[in-house]
């Protein structure tokens, strides 16, 4: 599956590329530690936005390939950036079985946006996930650590604005 870029510009900090900066700079000999740095960058960003993996890919002497090659590789990585509240929809089996691409898709259709996208307000986000094991609650959706199980389409708009206020 390929992964999406961000829709939205680059609002970085200086103070967070000054973080940023300070961990590159104790690694910039270490190719070997590139995977750790993209850790400690999406910490700092909440996300991997181009702007950061040329930083990174300049900072340790890797071509920008390299860098764009593991974050998007690894699913632990993140292209985009993730809303004051992440939206996830269960999409494992038993989820999907009993209708989580409807709610997915209402989802969608209630925010304007895709999987893997951040409403221009930055205040909502939406993944569609592999099984969280909450099977018995099939479908599942969470909004942050809240957890919405049994759920049917005509309670996604509910749900998301109890969030709105």
């Amino acid at each position: 599956m390929k992964k999406k870029i961000s829709n939205l510009p680059f609002a970085g900090t200086q103070e967070q590329e000054d973080k940023l900066k300070a961990i590159i700079a104790q690694h910039a000999d270490q190719a070997d530690m590139v995977i750790h740095v993209l850790q400690e960058a999406q910490n700092i960003y909440g996300y991997l936005p181009f702007e950061v993996q040329v930083m990174i890919a300049d900072g340790m002497d890797i071509p920008l390939e390299k860098v764009y090659g593991i974050s998007t590789f690894y699913s632990q990585f993140s292209l985009t950036p993730k809303g004051k509240y992440s939206v996830a929809v269960c999409m494992g089996t038993a989820c999907y079985v009993k209708g989580a691409q409807g709610i997915l898709d209402e989802v969608c259709e209630k925010l304007g946006i895709g999987p893997d996208e951040c409403t221009a307000d930055g205040l909502f986000s939406i993944d569609a996930t592999r099984c969280i094991g909450a099977c018995g609650l099939a479908p599942v959706m969470t909004v942050n650590d809240d957890v919405y199980g049994k759920i049917t389409a005509d309670q996604v708009e509910g749900i998301l604005n109890k969030y709105r206020k």
